[in-house]
């Protein structure tokens, strides 16, 4: 859960020997949401970060949390053990991702014809390498590939959107646990990136984000990025060994490194250690400097995982502590004329 009216979560309560302490733990998300709250009612808290893009701001929506806590589920929506893929027929439990590509073609529709275009890649973060999930072999057909120049497909429908994203989940890596039996053992990153056409000098003027200009036309490039992380784990609960060991190593040291950019971040200090994971590095854009950030913390209710839990109401607070500063007004040159 990420967000609450009360604006603050206590946690008092007597705790066995074995359980850490929690007496005092104050924690201060935005919103808090119940098991029975609707994937409606979650959207529309995220929604209004969308309008962002088109004023030229980069956005991430990022879910964290343990290991089996629900944060592929408040990203994609409900997956069955034999389908991964993703299904507008099941609208009511459509998650983030589907929903909120479907709101930004709909802020795009209201503007003029031609005036905007997106781009989608998918890619895994796994085992501090990134895996182009729509890369194509030499046959043509679609294999995970290993490299950081990911493939962009251009985009015209939430449909067309959703059937790519779908190619890249069959290929995400997933590993059974003692704690989840389809543990995601990678971090999966979607992005849109949204072309703009900058019709004047004045267009996007104050924007933070990245301009592009050709000879006669000026274009604006945002980015959201979606990123359903993989479970932070303790290795006694997961019972994990070999290879699942191994991936839970690079699962904890790239989520220590996300906590570690967004610690320096709140901190404002010189240097902020985006190299220091794959995963960091990837989403540097849409963490840094202007972006606007939204971290889901998935929070499960069983006491035997409170550690985890104090763990990731932790993280959130770090990145609730994190202020950007005033946009700079950045002015665009003026188009040359065609002779």
């Amino acid at each position: 859960a990420a967000a609450s009216q009360p604006d603050s979560l206590r946690q008092k309560q007597a705790a066995p020997s074995h359980y850490p302490s929690v007496n005092h733990s104050i924690f201060l998300p935005l919103r808090v949401y119940s098991a029975a709250e609707s994937q409606d009612t979650v959207f529309a808290d995220v929604a209004p970060l969308l309008t962002s893009l088109l004023d030229g701001y980069n956005v991430c929506i990022m879910a964290y949390g343990q290991t089996g806590s629900g944060k592929t589920y408040t990203m994609l929506g409900p997956q069955s053990e034999d389908d991964v893929t993703l299904s507008t027929e099941d609208e009511p439990e459509l998650g983030i991702i589907p929903r909120a590509t479907e709101e930004v073609f709909r802020l795009i529709s209201e503007k003029p014809p031609g005036s905007h275009w997106i781009e989608v890649s998918v890619v895994e973060v796994y085992n501090n390498e990134i895996f182009d999930l729509l890369a194509k072999d030499s046959c043509g057909r679609v294999f995970g590939v290993k490299r950081d120049v990911v493939t962009t497909k251009e985009v015209h429908s939430t449909i067309k959107f959703l059937q790519l994203v779908d190619k890249g989940l069959q290929l995400r890596v997933q590993h059974p646990t003692l704690v989840h039996a389809h543990s995601s053992r990678s971090h999966l990153v979607v992005t849109l990136t949204i072309t703009t056409k900058a019709v004047s000098a004045d267009s996007f003027a104050s924007s933070p984000a990245q301009f592009e200009s050709t000879e006669k036309l000026k274009h604006i490039k945002t980015k959201l990025q979606l990123v359903d992380l993989a479970g932070s784990e303790c290795v006694g609960m997961s019972g994990v060994t070999g290879v699942a060991l191994r991936e839970t190593s690079f699962i904890n040291r790239s989520l220590s490194a996300l906590s570690d950019v967004l610690g320096a971040i709140a901190e404002q200090r010189s240097h902020i250690p985006y190299r220091n994971s794959k995963l960091t590095h990837l989403l540097q854009d849409s963490i840094g400097g202007n972006a606007k950030l939204l971290v889901m913390l998935c929070i499960s209710p069983c006491q035997k995982y409170l550690a985890e839990s104090l763990q990731s109401l932790g993280f959130g607070t770090r990145a609730r502590q994190v202020q950007r500063g005033q946009v700079k007004k950045r002015n665009l040159p003026v188009s040359s004329k065609s002779k």
